[in-house]
């Protein structure tokens, strides 16, 4: 069961006991991400992040990472589109500690400009790294294409030409509008009492003070087309993408068991027919980008040049067979158990039980449990699968991203509607 408390100051305290497990996950969740940052910002969510870790008034650097490292924890942070997470996870009898140390690095962090200069350098790294990772740049790709001026479609890391450019004024005046205690969830979840958690949050988090605006803006306007990214590459990278549905539509178990049944596993009908029957890809699978109010169904693949207008033609053919017919009786039970089987197996942890919990609290604002989650998706019907597949999946709502070596091989004149890269 999970317990929830506010602060006088209306930040949220979260936590959901396992007395079974030895260890214990709290995570420091700020509702900022790149959706909340403008063009010129972009990046800086992601830049912050990694500078929580370089020193406060009380610790250095260094001194952070031997202190987790000498309990055999973890200390880490991530970000999203639009939440930031920092957490720590520990055996439970070190849960003071790592309360301690994100209490230290959240409130406390000196920002110093020669430690933002030093880390401009790894973030650009960071960001050179996945330009030269395709599967991961052609998804950054297709979000620049596919939104195109909105936020969402922003790389979560950033520009080149945006990360050079932020300093210790500009980090400090972010934080100071969004970094306010109506943004923030502490969640917990391992071998920890609600109790003890709530005074530890009260005592190092009550003092935070504001409160900001609602500033989430329009939603994105989806861009139809396919956009060409020409690369040398030895595969053509392909992420291809229809209108989806936001976190919290009430058709997201439909979508979820859709995407399962297209490219979510080895028995999926894109991994059997591209990848098992044919031969054409080593990666194919489907995705759900969801977000408070706009989301896309995406699939990727990878194959080779020659081969790409047939990977195209079999994942247009499949869209087109769910979309008129739906899943058959015996694909929709074993969809079902295999996303019951693997949302349940993914909550053994500690960790994954705390970033359950406070996604549900920042996208719902109150927990669903997981028996609740699988009742609901026992329950989903073919004709709902099917009505949400016939909206979604209409050919003239489609998008793609392509990234190789396109100019040499791919006959671009198959493409009818290409756009290429600017």
């Amino acid at each position: 069961m999970v317990s929830r408390s506010v602060l006088s100051n209306g930040l949220r305290v979260l936590s959901e006991a396992m007395p079974g497990v030895p260890s214990a996950t709290v995570g420091i969740w700020v509702e900022n991400g790149s959706r909340y940052e403008n063009e010129q910002q972009n990046g800086i969510s992601h830049f912050l992040e990694h500078l929580f870790f370089k020193g406060t008034d009380r610790r250095s650097a260094a001194a952070i990472a031997e202190e987790i490292d000498a309990v055999g924890g973890v200390l880490n942070a991530f970000t999203g589109k639009e939440y930031t997470c920092y957490y720590a996870k520990v055996l439970a009898e070190h849960l003071p500690l790592a309360i301690d140390l994100l209490a230290d690095i959240f409130r406390n962090s000196r920002f110093d400009p020669a430690e933002i200069d030093r880390e401009r350098a790894v973030v650009l790294q960071e960001i050179s790294q996945i330009e030269d990772t395709p599967d991961d740049f052609v998804h950054d790709l297709f979000n620049l294409r596919y939104w195109p001026g909105h936020p969402l479609g922003f790389p979560i890391c950033g520009r080149v030409e945006t990360v050079q450019q932020f300093g210790q004024r500009e980090m400090l005046a972010f934080l100071a509008e969004r970094y306010l205690p109506d943004r923030i969830v502490i969640a917990a979840a391992g071998h920890l009492t609600h109790e003890t958690l709530a005074d530890w949050v009260e005592r190092d988090f009550g003092g935070l003070k504001g409160v900001t605006g609602p500033d989430l803006g329009p939603a994105p306007i989806p861009a139809q087309g396919v956009f060409l990214h020409e690369k040398s590459l030895e595969q053509v990278h392909i992420c291809l993408g229809t209108p989806g549905i936001p976190q919290t539509a009430p058709e997201r178990y439909a979508a979820y068991l859709l995407s399962t049944a297209l490219g979510g596993g080895m028995s999926s009908r894109l991994f059997q027919e591209i990848r098992e029957k044919r031969g054409r890809a080593y990666s194919v699978y489907s995705f759900l980008s969801s977000y408070r109010d706009a989301g896309y169904l995406g699939i990727y693949a990878a194959t080779s040049a020659e081969w790409v207008e047939e990977v195209v033609d079999v994942i247009r053919s499949e869209l087109r067979t769910v979309a008129a017919d739906g899943l058959r009786p015996d694909e929709l039970a074993r969809v079902k158990n295999q996303l019951k089987g693997n949302m349940l197996l993914g909550l053994e942890s500690s960790d994954s039980r705390m970033n359950r919990v406070a996604k549900n609290e920042i996208y719902f604002g109150h927990d669903i449990s997981p028996s609740e989650v699988a009742a609901r998706i026992d329950r989903i019907t073919n004709d709902e699968v099917v009505a949400l597949a016939g909206r979604l999946l209409r050919p003239e709502e489609m998008a793609m991203a392509l990234l190789g070596d396109l100019k040499s091989h791919l006959d671009l004149a198959l493409f009818g509607h290409a756009i290429p890269s600017t």
